[in-house]
């Protein structure tokens, strides 16, 4: 199967705008995740798509394919389908944009259950959280699960509930934006009509959800930081410091 990479990137994030090219360890965040993507033996080619000429810029400027997509998109998943219309490939990863610590093992592992499993549509990978703030952050995605490891609900609120178990006695789980899609898949994804549960919680899984689609999730070991907001980005730079990745790019 030919498998790509596209990284979806812009300006405007409400929480964080121009976080895409901001600093970290003297180099733009989309810089770190390009690098450590490309790095993955899984992927034949590896993009950034974006509606900035700020990112083109960038990008090019340590020698990123670029492709520059239409501004309206609301949702990742859309802008990387109109990316990848015309490359050629079965299998496309979807890496978030502020997923600077990713390491090119979890593409290998987000792709492997697509080798086995002919029907499968689309993954995820998830971790465990270790910490009772990021469980209460509206910024982590987290999932619950049913017994064979498919996303049941994601959400920005805490779930599932502690009401009856404290943190340290319960398995909660988080999100971790590396998504490959059959390509059929992700072109449904842009034909299916937005949803209510997508639009309150602004997760583009649900859309696949809500109308019924699997998401498989594949667990992580490795303990990423997204960057959501400009602590996050302080850090994911105090924990990128002693990153044995780094002096490979």
């Amino acid at each position: 199967m030919k498998t790509i990479a596209v990284i979806p990137a812009r300006m405007g994030s409400t929480r964080f705008p121009g976080k895409p090219i901001a600093q970290i360890l003297g180099r733009p965040m989309i810089e770190h995740i390009y690098k450590r993507v490309a790095m993955s033996k899984s992927l034949h080619a590896t993009y950034i798509a974006t509606c900035d000429e700020a990112i083109r810029e960038v990008a090019e400027g340590f020698g990123a394919p670029v492709i520059m997509t239409s501004d309206i998109h609301q949702r990742a998943s859309d802008r990387v389908a109109e990316a990848v219309v015309y490359l050629d490939a079965d299998l496309i990863v979807m890496v978030q944009g502020d997923e600077p610590m990713t390491h090119p093992d979890m593409i290998d592992a987000a792709v492997a259950p697509f080798k086995t499993d002919p029907k499968l549509g689309c993954v995820n990978l998830v971790r465990k959280i270790d910490q009772e703030a990021d469980y209460l952050d509206p910024n982590t995605i987290k999932v619950v699960m049913n017994q064979n490891l498919d996303a049941l609900y994601m959400s920005r609120r805490p779930i599932p509930t502690l009401a009856k178990t404290g943190f340290a006695d319960t398995a909660v789980y988080k999100q971790v934006c590396i998504i490959p899609f059959r390509r059929s898949t992700l072109f449904e994804y842009t034909k299916l009509p937005p949803t209510p549960l997508e639009q309150l919680e602004s997760i583009d899984m649900l859309r696949l959800l809500e109308h019924g689609l699997q998401v498989k999730m594949v667990p992580t070991e490795y303990n990423t930081q997204a960057v959501d907001t400009e602590a996050d980005l302080q850090r994911v730079a105090e924990l990128m410091k002693t990153d044995p990745l780094i002096s490979r790019y």
